[in-house]
């Protein structure tokens, strides 16, 4: 009797991670979890990392990340303004708007990780390898908070517009670039570079 007892307690357990409201994934596009004083600061990073584990992979290009980082970068300073309100703390009615808010960040990052637009991670090119290692970069900076959202959105852009310049080039001359185009993206990307540089090396985190 024991034995059949300790078999359906042991059944049930099983039934029970089996469960929509047990199953985990690391990408989830939309954790539910409330948002509390002690969290806030969890959620932000963890949406962080996810952002640059999908400019890492490529399935993020600079220009959905840089809408990301905005974003990110908004709902930052809307907490802060919070703060501000209310001497430093944070009242229920803004816990619940700012995890309302991350919400929707988070169910858009799944998506711009999971549609049709990506970023390839192993160019062949020495402009493509040149652009990936600006991602890698700016992908480092926001995991290690090193950048900000603010920087981050900012330097993604930068690359966005120079990305576009290179496919704009290469499909006006055919598939390629002319050494003095080469030269040009060379120059923008020099400058991006220092700014990726600068931003991963002031004071703001």
């Amino acid at each position: 009797m024991r034995s059949e007892l300790r078999f359906m307690l042991l059944s049930a357990a099983l039934a029970a991670l089996t469960l929509p409201g047990f199953a985990q994934n690391t990408d989830s596009s939309a954790t539910t979890q409330t948002t509390t004083g002690s969290n806030i600061q969890a959620r932000k990073e963890n949406q962080q990392d996810r952002i640059a584990n999908g400019v890492k992979s490529g399935q993020l290009t600079a220009g959905e990340t840089a809408n990301l980082e905005n974003k990110e970068s908004k709902l930052n300073q809307e907490q802060r303004d919070m703060r501000k309100l209310d001497n430093g703390s944070l009242t229920a009615a803004d816990k619940a708007t700012l995890n309302q808010q991350q919400n929707q960040l988070s169910k858009q990052i799944y998506n711009d990780k999971h549609n049709t637009a990506t970023q390839n991670p192993n160019p062949t090119s020495r402009v493509g390898q040149r652009a990936e290692n600006q991602q890698d970069r700016i992908a480092n900076g926001i995991q290690s908070g090193q950048l900000s959202a603010k920087e981050a959105s900012h330097l993604e852009r930068n690359q966005s517009r120079i990305n576009q310049e290179v496919r704009n080039d290469r499909q006006a001359n055919g598939g390629k670039l002319t050494a003095q185009e080469r030269s040009q993206v060379n120059r923008q990307q020099n400058r991006q570079s220092r700014q990726i540089y600068n931003a991963k090396h002031n004071a703001r985190r």
